[in-house]
């Protein structure tokens, strides 16, 4: 299955029906099709637009757009519900992955890790916490929280070569 992209907008030229489609993608990929999905991905494209002088990469904004709608999806998300990061679930934020084998491998190479572990992964890549953060909500110092994500990739990836 084939990611589709947007055209490479350079300064005026950015399309917003496409910075629109891209952040309800991504916002609905975290909160499922809800309102609060569609108001979180308005507010994505409408920072993203204001802001878009500031996209290091004009001629290919996808991952910087995506990074905001995310960012704002998780902003709804615990303005919704008071979830901790040991409440959340890794499988609720990847609904619509292509590849079902694919999710099958990382659940099960997730589901080896230990519950501290898992934490760490969630808040670093699906809730974008900074590292200093991460550790101050599990009683760690930072420096730890940098090794322990060095070694979790090291053996996620070793867990999936496996496989």
């Amino acid at each position: 299955m084939t990611q589709r992209t947007l055209p490479a907008p350079r300064g005026r030229d950015w399309d917003w029906g496409n910075v629109r489609a891209l952040c309800l993608r991504e916002t609905r990929r975290l909160l499922g099709s809800s309102p609060a999905a569609d108001d979180a991905a308005q507010d994505a494209a409408l920072r993203a637009w204001r802001h878009r002088r500031r996209c290091r990469t004009p001629t290919m904004p996808e991952p910087w757009i995506r990074t905001i709608a995310r960012r704002e999806a998780l902003r709804t998300l615990a303005q919704c519900s008071d979830l901790s990061i040991e409440d959340h679930d890794v499988a609720d934020t990847r609904q619509d992955m292509p590849d079902v084998a694919v999710s099958l491998d990382v659940r099960r190479a997730l589901s080896a890790l230990d519950s501290q572990d898992k934490r760490i992964l969630i808040g670093h890549y699906w809730q974008d916490l900074p590292n200093s953060e991460l550790a101050m909500q599990l009683g760690l110092a930072e420096v730890t929280v940098r090794v322990r994500l060095h070694r979790l990739r090291r053996r996620l990836r070793d867990i999936l070569v496996e496989v």
